[in-house]
């Protein structure tokens, strides 16, 4: 079995990690992800369904000004990504971010971000499940989505259970897809926009100014639009965990982070210029339809709605899959730490099977909650995760605050990636993140997502300080008897 070598050493020996801190065993894993892997991953990676799908509420709440709020998000998630790099470039480990916090902030930090992250990658898996079986039913009325979200988690689970190079097979193809369908919209959009497809003639800036203008709905409109979009962009810190099983890591991951402004601007911010340019920000097809859709339809493409769908459904599945990989080393990273049971760091074939068995059958679990009791405890499940991505990203800032002067001083030869004007724009991310939180409280249905997370978020962190004080006071205890 190939082995990486990134992180074979304890925490402690590399970092200087509070006492308890383990090694991120993601030296057993196997490096089974190819470069090309890895790349369609970073690229898919942006192109989710939240873009297809979520950008329609936005659109609706923001008009034209929509995007501006994906431009704002885009640059926090690009600040966010290029921190995350620093680190992952430097220390690649099957735990990413979780690793980072624990060497920098304190083994509760790793904690807490940890195991947060792994409940919103299973409660996405349940979302996307449902999503794609909804889909599925539309096409064939007969069947039931129980069906369809039986097979997809028996398939899926399946090929993370197998060697890590299906993983990376499936999601080059899902990847490959995804950008070949934006790819084809952003060229008709550009056409139709420039009055050179049959039938259509040039806009112009009819809609961007006409409607009720640029800001239909005024800052708060906006405001709105910005929160919609910041959580479109969830999901892709999954690179930097694959990272830590590809051939070259510390390549891999310098390569994906240093291309992530321009996939962000052209695949985000391009195609939602072309939607609000091309047809009316308010039109009745795009709440109906989607955006996509939409923007289709009133290009004359045949089938636009059947095509639309079937990407939908790719993403989707393309989700479910990386969301069952990145929870499963997630919590394999975090057991391997002794921040979980150690049952769940076994390995089997390159492969943390157990670690792949829970997440699928937490995932699995929420998806019969969504039957059983969708208002409750799936609804539930949905708010305690609703404001996760946001409270990661801030672990990220402040581990790479301190992280990147210790690097500097011991290591400066692993700053392959480099934030940029650090410390200003790291600064700069964690006041953006902080302004995202006060905008959530403005909103009842976002202050409910909040209260929740930050509720899961307190006992997390009220467990994870309580285990490091023990695990302290017993090294100290120790320490005292030698």
């Amino acid at each position: 079995m190939n082995r990486t070598s990134s992180s074979a050493t304890p925490a402690r020996e590399q970092t200087g990690a509070a006492p308890g801190a383990g090694p991120d065993n993601g030296s057993t894993l196997s490096n089974g992800l190819k470069q090309r892997h890895l790349s369609m991953i970073a690229l898919g990676g942006v192109i989710g369904a939240g873009l297809f799908v979520g950008s329609g509420k936005g659109i609706a709440a923001a008009g034209p000004s929509i995007v501006v709020a994906y431009a704002a998000s885009g640059i926090l998630v690009m600040l966010i990504m290029r921190m995350l790099g620093e680190m992952s470039a430097a220390n690649p480990a099957s735990g990413s971010f979780s690793v980072h916090a624990e060497r920098s902030i304190g083994s509760w930090a790793g904690f807490t971000a940890g195991w947060m992250y792994t409940a919103l990658l299973c409660v996405a898996v349940a979302a996307e499940a449902l999503g794609a079986a909804d889909i599925m039913v539309q096409w064939f009325p007969a069947t039931e989505t129980w069906m369809w979200v039986l097979l997809f988690m028996v398939v899926f689970t399946g090929t993370n259970l197998a060697a890590v190079s299906n993983f990376g097979e499936f999601e080059f193809w899902f990847a490959t897809l995804k950008v070949v369908a934006i790819a084809l919209f952003l060229v008709l959009g550009v056409l139709a926009i420039l009055g050179l497809l049959p039938g259509t003639e040039a806009p112009g800036t009819a809609h961007l100014t006409g409607d009720g203008g640029f800001l239909p709905k005024g800052a708060d409109g906006l405001m709105v639009g910005l929160l919609a979009s910041v959580f479109a962009y969830g999901g892709l810190e999954t690179v930097t965990i694959a990272a830590a099983e590809s051939q070259d890591p510390v390549r891999g991951v310098a390569r994906a982070v240093r291309t992530a402004m321009w996939r962000i601007a052209l695949f985000y911010v391009g195609s939602l210029a072309i939607i609000v340019t091309v047809i009316p920000w308010n039109d009745s097809s795009i709440a109906k339809s989607g955006p996509y859709v939409a923007v289709l339809n009133y290009l004359h493409i045949p089938a636009a709605g059947q095509i639309m769908n079937v990407v939908i459904l790719v993403a989707l599945l393309s989700a479910m899959n990386a969301n069952i990989y990145g929870s499963s080393r997630m919590a394999f990273s975090l057991t391997s730490r002794g921040q979980g049971p150690r049952a769940l760091a076994k390995v089997s074939g390159g492969v943390p099977r157990r670690a792949v068995f829970l997440c699928s059958s937490f995932g699995f679990l929420a998806v019969l909650f969504s039957f059983w009791w969708p208002t409750t405890v799936f609804q539930w499940l949905l708010n305690m995760v609703g404001a996760a991505t946001l409270v990661v990203w801030g672990f990220i800032s402040v581990a790479q605050l301190r992280m990147r002067g210790r690097l500097e001083r011991e290591a400066p030869e692993k700053l392959v990636v480099r934030m940029w004007a650090f410390p200003v724009l790291t600064w700069v991310a964690l006041a953006g993140i902080v302004a995202v939180l006060l905008l959530m409280l403005r909103d009842e249905n976002q202050r409910i997502q909040l209260l929740f997370t930050g509720g899961f978020g307190v006992v997390l962190t009220v467990i994870g300080v309580l285990r490091q004080r023990a695990l302290r006071g017993g090294a100290d205890t120790e320490a005292a008897s030698r």
